[in-house]
């Protein structure tokens, strides 16, 4: 199931398949930092994967300064990271890079 708390070894080997996330200070998340050329970029970006986290029912932890988004994705009911928080992270890289 997909909302299952994914084993060390399972998160250490979806991370690898990530550019540029990494295990949150708490070990219980995955975050990133995406930078636009302006704030339009940034706001576009997280309208389109505002859309995307909806069909999925699993919604970031996000923080938005100008040009940049901050993220954080984890799956709190689970207690920790499960195979949204790695489905989601992908999706927002794609997107990041349309």
């Amino acid at each position: 199931m997909a909302r299952d708390k994914l084993a060390k070894n399972a998160i250490e080997g979806k991370l690898e398949e990530l550019d540029g996330w990494s295990i949150s200070a708490a070990g219980d998340g995955i975050e990133k930092t995406f930078s636009f050329r302006n704030f339009s970029e940034a706001f576009g970006f997280m309208s389109r994967v505002a859309l995307a986290a909806e069909k999925l029912d699993h919604h970031p932890e996000w923080k938005n300064v100008y040009k940049t988004v901050e993220v954080r994705l984890s799956t709190h009911d689970a207690g920790g990271l499960t195979e949204l928080d790695f489905d989601l992270a992908a999706r927002m890289d794609r997107i990041a890079k349309s």
